[in-house]
């Protein structure tokens, strides 16, 4: 297979600049790819998917009549990410958590940011994620966010832009990972040529984050709490526990006594230090929040309230995911930091304000809306692709509820190459990188590239159709003068079926 026909439509390519002329970043992975024999990168391609579902890859998707787990789509030409570029990302992710930790932070304590005047009260309070229960909370080191997965696009002049945050409970990072492996096997020889930096060390890093946690305990005790096998990110829960080397526990495996959190172990109770809660707020503890809810542990937030047990992420931080609360993170970035934001937001129309709802409105056949508390691409409208009943069925939702929408322009969103039939075509990308903040900050490098395989689609969500790519950052570019003659490198050959799954 070559790209000979592979055109960029006018969008920005990630690997390529025009037509088959690739990027610096991208040329040897080009070469490897057309120097191979007629059909062994679909052969590849088939051995990768294979080795996705002897691991267990899934997810499941909620609402789907069949109601079982489906494997990750996955696309094996890698998106390719120049150091040059990664630099600026990575300084402007840093800088975005720094201020939306020390925003979670102040909204419920001192309440400065409201008090000048730079976010309206009102809008915080009615905020679907804003917890009253969290007033005055102080957790360990004054972190709220320590795992987060900001989305990036990047648009037609090549500029990376923060499409939303996602501080709750952010998905993704064990595709990263069991990603990387694959692709590891199926273009060694570029792999090391590209000097891709690695993503492996992550659950390493996530765990030292937990522990710093529980500064009083010398070994303290980390879990991972779920709400269970039916849970759509249950495979990720279980994958980070086991690489932690940490225990993954349900609601029911914890209980509070006298105030301390204990796990209940064939050995007797275990006293419980840190969870890495994958559950929402509403969920977490029946005394504080949703009574009925029988996912969660009762006492759990009057322990993590007296400082004896820490939860990561600490309950409350979903107000920075209100795509409202969004618009605002540029003058919050210049209220704490004293900085302009280095990495900018999506222009954005907030609904609230009369004068956007009037242009909304008027232009909403042109335009992406989105309500304030929704994921996974439920709930949106893209305006382009939208049937004109559709457009005013959402006029209607509007102007009932201005607060819950906002509305941006219709990106020109990257593309990357993807496998359709014998040939290649451009498909839409975005960037879902995954930020931890303990005692220091680490920026894992690349992320989870989401890719829409439906041709045309914007939307590159899971459950919506999309696909993901493994994501190599480089730490510098390739040496021009290493290049692929054809043939094949009896190093950079993928096992098929069981041998694939073996050898991970």
């Amino acid at each position: 297979m070559n790209f000979n026909g592979y055109t960029t439509d006018g969008f920005f390519d990630e690997m390529f600049l025009d037509g088959s002329d690739p990027r610096p970043g991208g040329r040897l992975l080009k070469e490897r790819i057309e120097s191979l024999q007629e059909g062994d990168l679909l052969r590849r391609q088939k051995a990768a998917e294979v080795a996705l579902l002897n691991m267990g890859i899934t997810f499941n998707v909620y609402g789907d009549e069949d109601a079982e787990e489906k494997i990750f789509p996955f696309d094996i030409i890698p998106r390719i990410i120049e150091a040059r570029e990664w630099e600026p990302i990575e300084r402007g992710l840093a800088q975005r958590i720094r201020a939306l930790n020390a925003f979670l932070h102040d909204i419920y304590n001192d309440q400065n940011i409201i008090r000048d005047g730079v976010v309206p009260e009102d809008l915080i309070l009615s905020c679907a994620a804003y917890r009253p229960q969290c007033a005055g909370l102080k957790p360990p080191l004054g972190i709220w966010c320590h795992i987060t997965g900001t989305d990036l696009v990047r648009a037609g002049d090549g500029q990376y832009y923060v499409l939303e945050d996602n501080l709750r409970c952010p998905s993704g990072v064990s595709y990263v990972i069991e990603n990387r492996q694959i692709l590891k096997r199926t273009f060694p020889h570029v792999f090391r040529a590209s000097r891709v930096r690695p993503v492996d060390d992550y659950p390493i890093r996530l765990l030292e984050t937990l522990q710093c946690l529980a500064p009083h305990a010398e070994s303290p005790t980390v879990v991972v709490l779920t709400p269970g096998v039916f849970n759509s990110a249950y495979f990720e829960h279980a994958f980070l526990a086991q690489q932690m080397g940490i225990e993954l526990v349900e609601g029911s495996d914890l209980f509070v006594q006298d105030g301390v959190v204990f796990m209940r172990t064939t050995d007797g109770p275990q006293r419980v230090d840190v969870i890495y809660r994958r559950i929402d707020d509403d969920f977490i503890d029946p005394h504080a929040f949703r009574s009925d809810s029988a996912l969660g542990v009762p006492g759990l937030m009057d322990a993590h309230r007296a400082g004896r047990v820490a939860l990561a992420n600490a309950p409350g931080t979903g107000v920075a995911d209100d795509k409202v609360i969004y618009a605002y993170v540029p003058e919050i970035i210049r209220y704490y930091l004293d900085q302009d934001a280095i990495l900018p937001n999506v222009e954005t129309f907030l609904c609230w304000r009369k004068e956007d709802l009037s242009y909304v409105l008027a232009n909403i056949a042109k335009l992406v809306v989105k309500p304030a508390n929704e994921s996974g691409g439920y709930g949106m409208l893209v305006g382009p692709h939208a049937t004109k009943a559709e457009c005013e069925d959402f006029a209607q939702r509007i102007k009932a509820n201005p607060r819950n929408y906002i509305a941006q322009p219709t990106l020109a969103l990257s593309r990357a190459p993807v496998i359709v039939g014998d040939g290649f075509e451009g498909r839409h990308v975005d960037l879902r990188p995954f930020i931890l903040l303990g005692e220091e900050t680490h920026i894992l490098p690349g992320g989870l590239t989401r890719v829409a395989l439906k041709k045309g689609s914007l939307v590159v969500n899971s459950s919506q159709g999309g696909g993901s790519k493994d994501t190599w950052v480089l730490d510098e570019t390739p040496d021009a003068s290493l290049t692929f003659r054809g043939g094949v490198d009896p190093a950079d050959v993928l096992p098929e079926g069981d041998e694939a799954e073996g050898d991970h």
